[in-house]
């Protein structure tokens, strides 16, 4: 790997890090020595980008640092356009069109020598599907999952038994062949997954949820994996 390539490697893996990384870890995902990440960590510090650590204790990239827009590598270039294309697929139409409009930005962006990473991928998702109308305002949704705020949702299930459910939303979830929103049921005071293509009418509500974000959707994480190990466990 040329040395260029490596620093700008380094800056990535401290991004992505979500705790202080040793220069031990560092070399290990680079595939290099310590001593080369202790000189290239050194080298980059000295051209102000912000690396916060000390040898032995673990590196950290502050916050608000940025390198210039679309720095990318073939395999990143792979990797944005095939999310793109999944989301252009199976997204509602406001999403959809946000994936196509990314592909054609990266198209444009990238070096001419990198577009036919972008234009004729090497990986490809399935074609997209045809949906219904969504009755439910997906983008409201989303808006309404990052402000923690209540919806109530007119629902139908598989029996065609109708309801009304207050429901505390957590995240859409994209299955094959259909959508998802989980939430927590004040009805059923537990968590439940809602089918989308099943939801006949939803009031967004400008009352926000007791917990924090964070904290609920913790608890569905725990939630899930509880019920996926139950589910793996012999009887």
């Amino acid at each position: 790997m040329r040395r260029a390539d490596r620093l700008f490697q380094i800056i990535q893996v401290l991004r992505r890090a979500r705790k202080p990384l040793t220069a031990e870890a560092i070399a290990e995902d680079l595939e290099t020595s310590k001593r080369t990440i202790y000189r290239d960590i050194a080298t980059l510090i000295g051209q102000r980008v912000p690396i916060r650590g000390e040898a032995g204790t673990g590196y950290v990239l502050e916050k608000g640092f940025d390198m210039p827009p679309l720095m990318l590598t073939p395999d990143e270039i792979e990797a944005a356009v095939l999310g793109a294309q999944w989301v252009a697929g199976r997204a509602d139409p406001v999403l959809a069109k946000a994936a196509d409009d990314l592909i054609a930005k990266i198209v444009e962006t990238v070096p001419e020598r990198l577009r036919p990473l972008a234009l004729e991928p090497a990986s490809r998702t399935p074609p997209k599907r045809e949906d219904t109308a969504d009755r439910i305002d997906m983008a409201q949704l989303r808006a309404h999952i990052h402000a923690a705020r209540k919806v109530l949702l007119h629902y139908c299930d598989e029996q065609g038994r109708k309801s009304e459910r207050t429901v505390w939303p957590i995240a859409v979830g994209y299955l094959e062949a259909v959508r998802h929103l989980a939430g927590w049921c004040e009805l059923r005071a537990d968590f439940r997954s809602f089918r989308i293509d099943r939801i006949a009418h939803a009031v967004f509500l400008e009352e926000k949820y007791p917990e924090r974000r964070a904290v609920l959707r913790a608890r569905w994480m725990k939630h899930m994996q509880d019920m996926r190990r139950r589910a793996c466990d012999p009887l």
